[in-house]
């Protein structure tokens, strides 16, 4: 359960709306704390973002495992990091990971027994080696979350990965009722020129050509969609060097442009 929540406000249930209450300051300076990449975000991308982080906070169940106390400050840093893929999207069938039943923050990453599957035929699993797991998203069902890991990588954005966007990307992935590397795109032109680029992408990884993606990529055509995602948002500059084709087609999608971006 969820232990004192010293800084904070409390939610109130004007958040499960959309809220009108103004976003906390000490919110805002834990994040910029927390994780750096929001501070290169525009003034109207950032209250956007800030809009989305109170409609998430007032819907999405937060729960804790092994007895660890999940305190608003981890569940404010992984709405945030989530609500960034949204930030921007046209799409409004996309209601805020509308599937999700909750997220599960462990202390640190999960070790898993005896035999196990990765990849996004049995729900995603975000694996850094064979035998630890820091994320996981569930069709339908909860994203369970490592909290080192994913506090880590948010102080350290540019080393490339990013648990919590890969597995919200898998929650969008999952939108539509599968996980194959295509979230719901309504443009005709554009779902068929993101296969085209994608699948184009996906090949040069499971080939191990020189590519800004990391090697988890070519699991699965889902694991390429949430690594490609994690990527676009915290390398995004080099993505656009290494693979602009891909990186051009991510930025239509999700309405942003983080190259252009200072530190992006």
């Amino acid at each position: 359960g969820a232990g004192p929540k010293p800084m904070f406000f409390r939610r109130s249930k004007a958040a499960r709306g959309g809220s009108s209450e103004p976003f906390p300051d000490a919110w805002r300076q834990r994040l910029d704390l927390r994780w750096p990449l929001v501070t290169t975000l525009r003034d109207d991308e950032r209250a956007r973002l800030e809009s989305l982080i109170q409609v998430f906070l007032g819907r999405i169940r937060f729960e804790a495992a092994q007895g660890f106390t999940v305190t608003e400050e981890m569940e404010l840093l992984v709405a945030a990091q989530a609500c960034l893929l949204l930030a921007s999207l046209d799409d409004p069938t996309l209601d805020l990971y509308s599937r999700l039943t909750s997220v599960i923050l462990h202390p640190r990453t999960v070790v898993l027994k005896g035999a196990h599957h990765v990849g996004g035929a049995s729900g995603g699993l975000a694996s850094d080696s064979a035998q630890t797991l820091s994320g996981q998203a569930v069709h339908r069902g909860p994203v369970v979350l490592a909290w080192s890991t994913l506090a880590f990588e948010a102080r350290h954005h540019e080393r490339g990965q990013n648990v919590v966007m890969h597995e919200f990307a898998h929650q969008l992935d999952m939108s539509d009722g599968m996980i194959d590397g295509t979230p719901p795109i309504r443009d005709r032109a554009l779902r068929a020129r993101w296969i085209e680029v994608c699948t184009a992408e996906f090949r040069r990884v499971r080939r191990g050509d020189e590519t800004a993606l990391r090697g988890y990529a070519a699991t699965d055509t889902g694991e390429f969609f949430a690594v490609a995602t994690e990527t676009f948002f915290t390398r995004g500059a080099q993505l656009a060097v290494t693979a602009p084709d891909l990186y051009e087609v991510m930025q239509r999608f999700y309405g942003q442009d983080p190259a252009g971006r200072s530190g992006g």
